[in-house]
């Protein structure tokens, strides 16, 4: 059985882990943009080769409902990736917008627009 002080003890080992890895999180974000704002706008010839959609689903009890007993809200987000081959070989996975990523099929080739790690566009060539 855990004592007051073994409690007090665990929920702040727990609150500053937890706080620890939002500002590993926010640093790191924050250090990627920098970097991409250092780095030179290109524009490849490149081939769609990939797509993928990640999508995340959250519960939340519904408004004025602290029981839960009268069920739940549900929202999502979707996280759109297409994975581009340039001329090397190399590939690159890039977040894109939904509307883009509607418009890409697998095989489509064209000029792929970006800074870093930042997707700026694709172009297809017809």
């Amino acid at each position: 059985m855990l004592h007051g002080g073994s409690f007090g003890v665990m929920f702040l080992a727990i609150f500053a882990l937890v706080f620890g890895f939002i500002i590993v999180a926010l640093v790191r974000g924050v250090a990627q943009w920098g970097k991409n704002n250092r780095s030179p706008q290109l524009t490849v010839d490149a081939t769609v080769v990939a797509k993928r959609a990640d999508v995340s689903v959250a519960h939340h009890p519904m408004a004025g409902d602290v029981t839960g007993a009268h069920g739940y809200t549900h929202t999502s987000t979707t996280t759109y990736r297409v994975t581009f081959q340039v001329e090397s070989g190399d590939r690159m996975e890039f977040q894109v917008p939904g509307d883009e990523y509607g418009m890409l099929t697998e095989g489509d080739v064209g000029r792929l627009t970006f800074q870093g790690t930042r997707y700026l566009g694709f172009e297809r060539a017809y």
